[in-house]
């Protein structure tokens, strides 16, 4: 799921069920599993049961109505072994909120869903359209092996394609207009259309509406595919605009007025200095080579122009994946993975996600070394309208991809970018030894694949000086075996030969090993790549077996 606006409850019966629920972050209720579900049902996106799947049946059958609005049921074992989803499947999210689960508890997802049982993109669930149709009977004839034939009335990009042999049975139709709905047919809806809207203040939400439907009847186009409205920044908080529900853009005059349309108007631009809103904000918001479809139709009190995309609009995530553990990663960082169509990454790290990979993504794998090429490849990816998703460990901005990204984003035309920030490997590392990191600290990188060795000897010497914990990234390969041990020597030249010292090996992960020593009996071939090292300051003490340093300084 993790979407922080998913309403997500747990429901304990036992003790042993309650210890569970209280590794998730999810509100839990615990005692009659019934009355809480009964009170609960239309209040809720999904259930977490720590219970049977028998009880979650017998409860759950005189609730259900609507598959479509029914909460995801999922039950975990009591021991914790097991997940598996009950009602919702990849449709209502229980799925994925099953793999949620089973990541954060250890425990495996039990997906009995046909599709994704056997590894085949829903067509219910691909990301980017809306399905309408006999999803069903397509789905039945594609799980069998028939033929099921793609049909595109638009240049959108689909990646789907049957694997079925013979004569087609099915189709699967890709199109923004109105299709007729009948058996053995699927369509696939995508956000190829844009809404230009211009009205006069206090505009009623039924009059938006109803010349939003005038508007797209006209051209013979479905409301589905409208994927965003546009207007001009004025109408930001216009209520009868914003009733649509649909995401908005806004702009203003200036950008407005520089754009040529077919009907300008001399009233409009008197009023708020632009000669045009509904066909100019449509066009605009639609991006490079959009056509308007529909020219700017009016009401009383307001005008809509539509525009279509010439192609989807790329995104690209860089997200930090955390240390190792799905218990680590933010939801922020699973839900721009699942919304990815296309996920980059080194091996290790698109592993470290598997739980979160669908039949529906693009899975690119690429060698250790090969940074500069995955930024480029991601980028490119999302300036051809691919929604992308670029995988780091720990944190993306923390001795990781984001700034390299960002660096080389203009030669691309700066795509939409955004960094989602994880649990960096210094933040990790630092938990599990106590607390080092409580004053100030530094963080440097000893690998000189990109930065000489002189500017990272004269950082670490800075460090020491200025007496700062510090976290040591990159520390030690196969081919640099020396730069660990001379990073030693810098700083017991400033500190006491008995300054804790914590090497921490594949943080977060099942392999996980720490070694608490001391400055003067540090071991630099207890170390590896996947290591952090954190050598304290003159004021870091050994606590109960923790590694402190004090808030207040204590030189």
């Amino acid at each position: 799921m993790g979407d922080p606006d998913v309403n997500i409850l747990s429901v304990t019966i036992t003790n042993d069920g309650a210890a569970l629920a209280r590794r998730l972050p999810y509100p839990t209720q615990h005692g009659d599993l019934g009355d809480t579900m009964r009170a609960q049902w239309s209040h809720v996106d999904g259930f977490v049961l720590f219970a049977s799947v028998g009880i979650a049946v017998r409860v759950a059958a005189p609730l259900l109505d609507n598959k479509h609005a029914d909460p995801a049921i999922v039950c975990v074992d009591e021991p914790g072994r097991w997940v598996v989803p009950v009602t919702g499947g990849h449709g209502g999210g229980a799925n994925a909120l099953a793999q949620e689960v089973a990541g954060l508890l250890g425990a495996t997802a039990v997906i009995t869903t046909a599709t994704d049982a056997v590894g085949v993109a829903a067509l219910d669930t691909m990301p980017g359209f809306v399905a309408s149709g006999d999803i069903a009977g397509v789905t039945r004839r594609l799980l069998d092996g028939e033929n099921v034939s793609v049909r595109k009335d638009l240049d959108w990009p689909f990646a789907w394609k049957s694997n079925g042999s013979g004569s087609a049975t099915a189709t699967v139709v890709v199109t923004d207009r109105l299709y007729p709905l009948q058996d053995d047919a699927v369509v696939l809806s995508p956000p190829s259309l844009v809404a230009g809207i211009g009205s006069a203040a206090g505009v009623s939400a039924e009059e938006v509406n109803a010349l939003l439907d005038a508007a797209l009847a006209s051209e013979g186009l479905d409301r589905r595919s409208v994927g965003c409205i546009a207007t001009i920044d004025l109408k930001v908080n216009e209520a009868g605009i914003l009733a649509l529900g649909l995401p908005m853009v806004t702009f203003a005059a200036e950008q407005l007025g520089a754009v040529d349309v077919p009907n300008p108007s001399d009233v409009v631009f008197a009023e708020v200095g632009t000669p045009s809103v509904s066909e100019a904000a449509a066009l605009l918001a639609a991006g490079p080579g959009a056509t308007l479809v529909v020219a700017k139709i009016k009401s009383a009190m307001a005008t809509v122009a539509v525009a279509r995309r010439a192609q989807p609009q790329g995104h690209l995530s860089v997200i930090g994946l955390g240390p190792g553990l799905p218990l680590h990663r933010t939801p922020a960082a699973s839900m721009a993975v699942r919304n990815a169509h296309v996920l980059i990454g080194f091996n290790l790290y698109v592993d470290q996600c598997e739980d979160l990979i669908t039949a529906h993504h693009e899975v690119i794998r690429s060698p250790i070394g090969a940074e500069a090429d995955r930024c480029r490849l991601a980028l490119a990816r999302a300036a051809a309208g691919d929604q992308v998703a670029l995988v780091c460990s720990g944190d993306s901005g923390v001795f990781a991809m984001a700034s390299l990204v960002l660096e080389l984003a203009p030669e691309y035309g700066n795509p939409p970018i955004d960094v989602v920030p994880g649990v960096t490997a210094a933040l990790a590392a630092a938990a599990v030894l106590g607390a080092p990191l409580g004053h100030d600290h530094a963080a440097i990188s000893l690998s000189d694949l990109m930065t000489p060795w002189t500017a990272i000897e004269k950082r670490l010497q800075a460090v020491a000086e200025a007496d700062l914990v510090v976290t040591l990234y990159n520390p030690r390969s196969l081919k640099r075996t020396w730069q660990l041990e001379r990073a030693f020597e810098i700083l017991r030249a400033h500190r006491p030969a008995n300054t804790p010292v914590g090497l921490v090996t594949d943080v977060g992960r099942p392999t996980q090993r720490i070694v608490r020593t001391t400055l003067a009996d540090a071991d630099a071939q207890l170390v590896d790549m996947l290591t952090c090292v954190v050598i304290g300051a003159s004021s870091t003490r050994d606590i109960n077996g923790l590694m402190v340093t004090p808030r207040g300084y204590q030189p």
